[in-house]
């Protein structure tokens, strides 16, 4: 087996889990009165990174791995793994607000506001270049940001109406 099929297997298979963990957080959030806010643009998000998965999977699974750009990935997933260690059960795909919750302000939060958002924003362009796909990073890069501007949108509302659960 290729190093990019094993590479492809375990991002997807991570994406996966990573849904199941959203999943779950999600529904325990809201089953102690939180909501969610904003939903309208979640589709569109879901979608993105679906086809930009399956495109990687189209385009890359049978090309040599640039091994800079797969460190430069794997760190990248060690910030993620400080994101959702520092959220704990807030951490979601949607923007879930959890009334009287206070912001969290620990780990990546204590530097930056959005932490996970800058993870996601070079995942979308290094994963790519790691296949040596610079066009199709470059797509995706800004296939994201069209939808990222939608989502710090909805976020910003959700945070003038209350503390967001992620």
């Amino acid at each position: 087996m290729s190093l990019s099929i094993i590479v492809l297997a375990l991002v997807t298979l991570q994406r996966l889990a990573e849904l199941f963990i959203a999943t779950a957080n999600t529904r325990a959030l809201m089953s102690h009165g939180a909501y969610e806010r904003g939903s309208r643009h979640y589709p569109a998000l879901v979608a993105m990174h679906g086809a930009w998965l399956v495109g990687l999977w189209v385009f890359g699974w049978s090309r040599p791995v640039d091994l800079g750009w797969l460190a430069v990935f794997l760190v990248l997933q060690a910030l993620r793994l400080w994101v959702l260690a520092t959220l704990g059960g807030r951490w979601t795909t949607r923007i879930i607000i959890s009334p009287g919750a206070p912001l969290v302000r620990n780990g990546p939060y204590r530097y930056f506001s959005h932490p996970n958002y800058m993870v996601v924003v070079a995942e979308i362009a290094v994963l790519p270049l790691a296949f040596g796909l610079v066009a199709f990073a470059t797509v995706f890069t800004l296939l994201n940001a069209i939808v990222l501007l939608v989502r710090l949108r909805a976020e910003s509302q959700a945070l003038r109406e209350g503390v967001i659960g992620a």
